[in-house]
């Protein structure tokens, strides 16, 4: 099947699959015209991917995923443990953004918002300090 094809299978758009030919996640064959003929298994691979990376996965996560699912004598061990380290990143940011989202609602709560030019959210960007 043809790029579009592919790309209307698996959901994802035509430069995206490009892009993961360029960087060597999938690798379709080429007919005698030099046109991408890619087969159910590359859109099988390219579903994968979509999967892996709206998980959060980076691409060099989805390389070695993909590696581990094509290598029939993986251990499921390796599959979680790098799915653990993507889980605690996750965490990781998660706490970032709550004491982020803390600080802002502290920030907007010490403004009044009103028609002076006194403003704890400029004093705190530009000082570091709110009163």
């Amino acid at each position: 099947m043809n790029i579009g094809e592919a790309s209307e299978r698996s959901g994802l758009p035509s430069k995206t699959i490009r892009y993961y030919e360029d960087i060597g996640l999938i690798r379709p064959d080429r007919g005698g015209n030099g046109y991408r003929d890619y087969a159910a298994t590359d859109v099988h691979k390219l579903r994968f991917l979509q999967r892996s990376r709206g998980l959060g996965f980076s691409v060099e996560e989805c390389r070695q995923l993909l590696a581990l699912y094509e290598d029939r004598s993986r251990a499921s061990a390796d599959v979680k443990e790098l799915t653990q380290t993507k889980l605690t990143e996750i965490d990781r940011k998660i706490r970032e953004l709550t004491d982020l989202r803390r600080t802002l609602e502290h920030l907007v709560h010490a403004c009044h918002g009103n028609e002076w030019p006194d403003c704890p959210i400029l004093d705190e960007l530009s000082d570091g300090r709110v009163d």
